[in-house]
């Protein structure tokens, strides 16, 4: 699984996970830098990343998210 830091992690930090033999990208790598938190998960789906973050608010956010995505899902069946 890839690790995918966020911007209040530094770059380097990035590239000592790498260099440690953890797949890790980071965000301002990406051109993600000033991404919303909402593109943030998208992309961590997508790509099946984990996402390292600093930010308080953001566990918050992807709670209501995996909730809304599992309601969805679970209707279309």
């Amino acid at each position: 699984m890839k690790l995918l830091p966020r911007q209040g992690l530094p770059l380097s930090a990035a590239a000592l996970l790498r260099d440690a033999g953890i797949d890790t990208i980071h965000l301002g790598e990406i051109g993600m830098s000033e991404a919303e938190d909402t593109e943030i998960i998208q992309k961590a789906r997508e790509e099946r990343c984990v996402v390292a973050t600093l930010d308080a608010d953001f566990h918050t956010l992807l709670a209501l998210d995996v909730s809304n995505y599992s309601l969805s899902h679970s209707y279309s069946d």
